[in-house]
């Protein structure tokens, strides 16, 4: 391969002249363009970068801006955050402190610089949960558990929500404060467990498992108040996520601020930005179907207003036509003649309601009179009666029957020997005791008798047997 140090020292030989070509046209741009245009290139190829350096330079605006410059052994570039980001910041920047920044490359147009504006900022030493967190992406993504189509819309109505947090931090006071206030018949279901420190994501995703277990639970929050990246980070576990994607029921997660990101984030079906908007999305599928069917009754009341306006403008239109004309008088007198058949037809069913009633009365006393209880109530009833009767009837026979009893038992006291005895006669029998010795003819001395007493008995024997009457005798 000849070289300029091959050719001979001496002149070229003249050779015919090549017309030059045309020089291309010019284009020229502004500084104002020319520096858009750099813009738009940086932006599009560092749309995001991660930038590890030391903080110098570092300034706080009174705009709220945060301005400062990255640095390492060899070269610097300049930074900003600004207020909106800068707000979560978790630690406060100062020179000095090494840092890895989260960002895109843009360029200052007034001063023509390019700089990295920052969306996140973490001091150093943090890579390597970083990196962890980004592989765990990575894989989790290629296995399609963040995957669109496999995220699950809210129930419209969730009877029962199920949260897992928490009972000591601000999170569950949030959560159930905000469904008491919106949604005050819900069912909240709490499975509390420990939410930062070592063995804390086992818990989560046992929780998690468990309560997508409960019965009729509709819906899952899973989340906690914010803190810093090591707080959080039982969140960006693998076991806590793949409990999330195998949960039964819809997953909210709502971990730490808007700014911080967790794996439980990409994985749950939605994403809500702290704990208390987690029941704000939970209410609101509620307030949407409260406002669908307010949407819907005011469509239909429209509709029925519309129609009703149409049928009465081609009323008011058959009404002009000739053919109708006196329509409105024919129309009164059949109304009148349906009101007069109408009272007609309610007098007559008035008459005919009124026998069949009167029948129906006359029939239910019938039945009544017939009725077995009332029979049997009158049978009792002659039966008491009866009853009544008859022990006054045997009281009364009774009394009669001791009266003449008594009267008889008077007379034949009054008759009875025993009774003559009494008053100081005595009975004498002969011996053999078969008569009674009346005279004292029919004795004989020698003969013995029995006399009979008021009380005892006498054995006596005849001597002298005198026919004499006593004294005072006739």
């Amino acid at each position: 391969m000849s070289s300029l140090f091959d050719l001979p020292f001496e002149e070229p030989e003249p050779q015919a002249a090549i017309p030059a070509p045309e020089p291309p046209a010019r284009r020229i741009l502004t500084i104002s363009q020319l520096t858009s245009q750099v813009r738009l290139a940086l932006e599009g190829q560092f749309a995001e970068v991660w930038v590890e350096g030391e903080i110098s330079n570092c300034r706080l605006w009174n705009t709220g801006h945060l301005y400062f410059t990255l640095k390492d052994a060899g070269a610097q570039i300049k930074a900003v955050m600004f207020r909106s980001t800068l707000r979560y910041l978790r630690f406060k920047p100062q020179d000095g402190l090494r840092v890895v920044a989260r960002g895109r490359i843009s360029v200052y147009d007034p001063k023509g610089e390019y700089q990295l504006v920052c969306e996140h900022l973490e001091p150093e030493g943090l890579g390597a949960r970083q990196l962890a967190f980004d592989q765990l992406k990575a894989r989790l993504t290629r296995e399609g558990l963040f995957a669109t189509e496999h995220k699950r819309a809210l129930p419209t109505l969730p009877r029962k929500i199920g949260v897992v947090t928490s009972l000591d931090g601000a999170a569950i006071r949030d959560i159930v404060k905000v469904l008491r206030r919106r949604y005050a018949n819900a069912h909240i279901v709490i499975r509390p467990t420990r939410v930062q420190g070592d063995g804390a994501s086992l818990e989560i995703a046992r929780a998690v498992t468990a309560i997508g277990r409960v019965r009729g639970v509709d819906v899952v929050i899973v989340g906690r108040g914010g803190g810093s990246i090591e707080d959080l980070w039982s969140f960006n576990e693998e076991v806590v996520a793949r409990a999330i994607a195998g949960c039964p029921v819809p997953v909210i997660s709502a971990v730490g601020h808007e700014s911080d990101v967790t794996i439980a984030d990409f994985v749950a079906d939605l994403r809500a930005p702290t704990p208390s908007a987690a029941a704000e999305l939970v209410v609101a599928r509620k307030d949407d179907f409260v406002a669908g069917i307010d949407r819907l009754t005011r469509r239909l009341n429209a509709g029925m207003d519309a129609r009703l306006h149409r049928l009465a403008a081609r009323l008011r239109s058959s009404e002009a036509r000739p053919g109708f004309r006196g329509f409105t008088t024919h129309l009164a007198w059949h109304g009148r003649r349906a009101a007069d058949l109408t009272h007609d037809l309610r007098t007559a069913f008035g008459v005919g309601v009124a026998a069949r009633e009167r029948r129906y009365r006359a029939l239910q006393l019938k039945l009544e009179a017939l009725d077995v209880r009332r029979q049997f109530q009158r049978i009792r009833t002659r039966l008491v009666s009866a009853d009544t009767r008859l022990r006054s009837v045997i009281v009364s026979r009774q009394h009669r029957a001791q009266n003449r009893f008594e009267r008889a038992a008077a007379r034949l006291d009054s008759l009875s020997p025993l009774g003559v005895l009494g008053r100081g006669y005595a009975v004498c029998w002969n011996h053999e005791r078969t008569a009674i010795v009346r005279t004292a003819a029919a004795v004989s001395p020698g003969d013995r008798v029995h006399v009979t007493l008021h009380e005892g008995e006498l054995t006596c024997d005849v001597v002298t047997p005198s026919t004499r009457r006593p004294q005072g005798s006739t």
